[in-house]
């Protein structure tokens, strides 16, 4: 009898050692599927261009860390925005379709119409549809915290990113630009305890590293949209002053900081040689307008000192970051993207009645794109072509590059396979998922189409659509109806119009963007009935 009781005991022992084993490994198997999601990381940053870093061909701005991160992944020399402006292209991002699905495809609340646009533009949505399940949202369903840090400018209250699927967003501000401008007080809503003087994109990156020492133990989805590169042009003070003196080490003589564009889509035509002569003409020289005929001005030289130093401090954030990353020892489980919204603002922002003084121009002008054409506001490669680095710890192969076109609607479909193979993609997602380019795996990955039925405010290019299907590009305006054709394996800077030569490739691209216009329900431009011919276009219509 004792013997027996003895044998119970130890099998009860035995027992509970067991249920306690069971309890535990159930605990650390639930603790470990948490470590088994990648954490995301996803920096966005406001109208880079995608010759602004070292490591995509800029010699003046320094991105050491950007560029080092590029080495340790892929980087991606064909990406795209899937518009040339802000809010269509976030929107794009966090649903993977296209601004024209959405109709959303102008920046919120858009340009108004001037009594001299030939044409109105349709009547857009002013916040990301609350229909359309943001990345944001289903990862926080399966277990995600998700925090934005930054911009959002996809609508205001209620329509801000709390009802989007994020648990998180600093500052409380939902417009496109900084409040007051880069240096605090910003005049922002939960930055208020920030110290006189602070800078905004640092702000930014101490709140989003704070959220990631909070969240370490979950998986987390960290959105740092930075308002930089975004005007007003305000560099940290000690990156200023070290841009100042590495310009005046720059001895070459710069013989025309600007050149002329025209409008492709306005019946004026007029030569490279000619627009030249006009550049260079008394009637020109210190006039910092929109001239006659659409001309504008382009930034030929990445010389903006304010500009260089807003680029290096976006640069010294991302390595803070990635820093707070490996010492919390994340690194490994994280995946990091580098991304940013529209192309550079090498033409200004403003009106035809806008005048410059020219100390004023480092303010209005930013960048330059070379060598690609045009800006933010165009359907030229300078206005949608953009950087896209993405590290993958889950693969070996690093410093990869990939000439595959890409576009922003592939962002959500990528991260939602990187996260996790088995999750069910709506049948309506318009973007392709990239993943397996970053494990060295080719795909195809189809045309990329862009549709703007807006007058832009950036440059004063006339609306339109564009298509890029292999190595061409073809893009028609919607004023007259003009269409152009580029090879852009043979001409990046798109100064060789083939349309009249590649007559059947013309009549193809242009049949396949219409097409696909019809079947995404694309809203498109009507005449405009308050259009005054010969208005003078250096009358402000807003005093009269």
């Amino acid at each position: 009898l004792i013997l027996k009781i003895m044998i119970l005991k130890v099998k009860l022992i035995l027992s509970f050692c067991l249920f306690l084993t069971f309890i535990s490994c159930n605990d650390f198997s639930v603790n470990n599927e948490k470590k088994i999601k990648p954490n995301i990381i996803f920096f966005l940053v406001d109208d880079l261009g995608w010759s602004d870093l070292g490591s995509y061909g800029s010699e003046f701005y320094e991105t050491p860390n950007i560029d080092s991160l590029a080495k340790s992944g892929i980087k991606f020399t064909n990406a795209y925005s899937a518009c040339h402006v802000c809010s269509p292209a976030r929107a794009s991002i966090l649903t993977g379709k296209y601004p024209a699905t959405l109709n959303l495809t102008d920046w919120l609340t858009g340009r108004p119409s001037m009594p001299y646009d030939k044409l109105k533009g349709p009547e857009i949505i002013q916040h990301l549809p609350y229909d359309e399940i943001t990345i944001a949202e289903t990862l926080k369903n399966i277990g995600y915290k998700t925090g934005i840090f930054g911009k959002w400018h996809l609508g205001e209250d209620p329509s801000d990113p709390l009802a989007h699927g994020f648990d998180v967003h600093l500052p409380d501000w939902s417009k496109g630009w900084p409040n007051k401008g880069y240096f605090a007080p910003f005049g922002l809503d939960g930055f208020d305890n920030s110290k006189e003087g602070e800078y905004l994109t640092d702000k930014l990156t101490d709140e989003a590293i704070k959220y990631i020492e909070k969240n370490k133990e979950d998986p987390f989805f960290i959105y740092v949209s930075y308002f930089a590169v975004h005007d007003p042009i305000q560099g940290r003070k000690d990156l200023v002053e070290k841009y100042t003196r590495k310009l005046q080490n720059i001895n070459n003589f710069r013989d025309l900081p600007f050149i002329l564009e025209g409008n492709p889509d306005d019946l004026y035509k007029s030569s490279k040689d000619e627009l030249l002569k006009k550049v260079r003409s008394k009637g020109y020289v210190n006039k910092y307008q929109t001239f006659d005929k659409d001309l504008v001005l382009i930034k030929q030289y990445q010389d903006n000192v304010e500009f260089a130093a807003m680029v290096e401090s976006v640069d010294q954030s991302l390595g803070k970051i990635l820093n707070k990353i490996k010492d919390l020892n994340l690194d490994e489980n994280t995946i990091i993207f580098f991304y940013s919204d529209n192309g550079g603002m090498a033409a200004m922002n403003g009106t035809p009645w806008t005048k410059l003084k020219k100390s004023e121009l480092d303010g209005a002008f930013s960048t330059s794109n070379l060598p690609l054409r045009g800006a933010k506001g165009w359907l030229y490669e300078g206005g949608i072509r953009v950087p896209l680095i993405i590290k993958n710890p889950k693969t070996s192969l690093t410093g990869l590059e990939s000439n595959l076109p890409v576009s922003s609607v592939d962002i959500l479909p990528t991260i939602l396979r990187m996260v996790d193979s088995n999750i069910k993609l709506s049948d309506d997602i318009e973007g392709v998922d990239i993943s397996p380019v970053t494990r060295g795996k080719d795909i195809n990955r189809g045309p990329i189409y862009w549709h703007f039925p807006h007058y832009s405010n950036h440059g004063m290019q006339s609306p339109g659509g564009a298509i890029r299907d292999g190595d061409y590009k073809l893009i028609e305006y919607f004023e007259n109806g003009s269409v152009q054709l580029f090879n852009l394996k043979d001409d990046i800077g798109e100064l060789n119009d083939i349309s009249k030569i590649e007559i059947e490739k013309t009549k193809d691209l242009k049949l396949k963007l219409k097409n696909w216009r019809v079947k995404v329900n694309a809203r498109m431009m009507k005449k405009n009935p308050n259009y005054v011919k010969d208005f003078d276009r250096n009358t402000n219509p807003w005093l009269n």
